[in-house]
């Protein structure tokens, strides 16, 4: 049986180095993804998980067993990767290039899909570039809110830890998110003519969860 996070943070905190190492080999993958979707880049990505593990080693003694160890990490690295992009001056250069990957590119955790129609290559071409400039014109906060939720797939309660923010305003904040998106992608997939019925299908149904969403959000807020 695998040996808990928090059993290992103890030996670890005890002077176990290998102990430490066992949390670097179960969260190193996760961190790099999470790192590469933030700065496009391999190299600044490997920098970030670098840094944040040696971060997390420093401040071990401060970790709350009760608290998930994966959401900590994800913390430490993402305020890793915020302060490598501004150091380097590079925040409109990844923001640009925070969603998927540059034509030709492979992200490290791209699986192997069906050859898609050459209509819907030429769909996905202008909607991918339409979606990397929309999360370009969105705030840190809310676009790592965006891809914490839609890329790792993690809850609400995660996502502001994370971020430190409260339930509502990490709602809000992704919910910025896809209504921005949902505007301006709009009308790549509904124009008339247009040969992405499944594409629309797709949207209905993020618009009406949206729209749920939204309620939530808004009476969550007015408390």
């Amino acid at each position: 049986m695998d040996e808990s996070d928090a059993a290992a943070v103890a030996r670890a905190c005890a002077g176990e180095t290998e102990a430490f190492r066992v949390l670097v080999d179960r969260y190193s993958r996760k961190v790099f993804r999470l790192a590469y979707r933030m700065t496009r880049n391999e190299q600044d990505a490997e920098d970030v998980v670098q840094d944040t593990f040696l971060r997390a080693y420093r401040r071990l003694r401060q970790f709350e067993v009760r608290s998930s160890f994966g959401t900590w990490i994800f913390r430490i690295a993402v305020n890793s990767a915020l302060d490598l992009t501004r150091k380097l001056g590079r925040y409109e250069r990844v923001e640009q290039r925070m969603l998927g990957p540059e034509d030709g590119a492979e992200t490290p955790s791209q699986l192997p899909t069906p050859e898609p129609a050459p209509d819907r290559l030429l769909l996905n071409g202008e909607l991918k570039h339409k979606v990397e400039s929309v999360l370009a014109s969105l705030s840190p906060r809310v676009r790592t809110a965006f891809v914490l939720r839609h890329y790792e797939g993690m809850s609400i309660e995660q996502i502001g830890s994370v971020l430190g923010l409260k339930g509502s305003a990490t709602k809000n904040s992704i919910y910025r998110a896809v209504r921005k998106l949902r505007k301006e992608l709009e009308p790549l997939v509904v124009a008339p003519g247009s040969k992405s019925s499944a594409a629309c299908g797709q949207l209905g149904g993020t618009r009406n969860k949206s729209r749920s969403h939204e309620r939530g959000a808004e009476s969550e807020t007015s408390e």
